[in-house]
């Protein structure tokens, strides 16, 4: 799996909002920003400041990304989520819920997927629970693709809990008190407060 552009579909705003966001989460844990995206992010409307923590988190993305140099950028990626032999800080499921790589929270999560008739593409070389493909997999539950139907929200709830809470707020902390993070740490600060708010939004559904 990997970030993959949208294809419109008949859902409600607070869905597609919902889905803008993992789209572009998905994109920012795929690899560093380039400048287009940087500008992107840097040019979107801003959040009104009453919207609280989620709102101050994406109202610093905004900032960060119009300050950002994108060599800078692609350089902290690489850093931080790649290294030379080990990463700063590892964006897979399996290493935070078990220690270790390719361990049975994978083969969970492979299964999981299989039975949502989610695949793996063979060229895309990331691991399905890299935390990009994650967001690419709710991205792709909440709006759908092609011929493919949004899912129910209690699809989504029990992916989301299951595959994401465990670990996600952990592995944004670990980012926002590297000491080599930078825009990663508003990109990092950004995801809690926004899985936080689709933790709680979800569990009310």
């Amino acid at each position: 799996m990997q970030a993959s552009v949208a294809i419109p579909r008949a859902i409600a705003p607070e869905d597609r909002t919902r889905s803008d966001f993992y789209a572009l989460l998905a994109r920012l844990y795929a690899d560093g920003p380039d400048a287009a995206l940087l500008g992107a992010i840097a040019r979107a409307a801003r959040m009104d400041a009453g919207g609280g923590a989620l709102a101050l988190a994406w109202n610093r993305l905004v900032d960060a990304s119009a300050a950002m140099d994108p060599d800078a950028a692609a350089q902290e990626y690489t850093d931080l989520f790649i290294g030379v032999g080990k990463s700063e800080v590892n964006l897979h499921a399996s290493f935070w819920l078990s220690g270790f790589m390719m361990e049975k929270p994978l083969a969970e999560l492979r299964s999981s997927l299989a039975e949502l008739g989610i695949v793996r593409r063979d060229e895309v070389p990331t691991l399905e629970d890299h935390l990009s493909a994650l967001c690419e997999t709710m991205r792709l539950l909440i709006a759908g693709e092609g011929d493919r139907e949004p899912a129910a929200i209690a699809t989504q709830r029990a992916f989301f809990e299951r595959q994401v809470v465990p670990w996600v707020f952990e592995c944004c902390a670990a980012i926002g008190v590297c000491p080599i993070a930078n825009y990663y740490v508003r990109v990092a600060e950004f995801t809690a407060e926004f899985m936080a708010v689709d933790r709680d939004s979800l569990a009310m559904d």
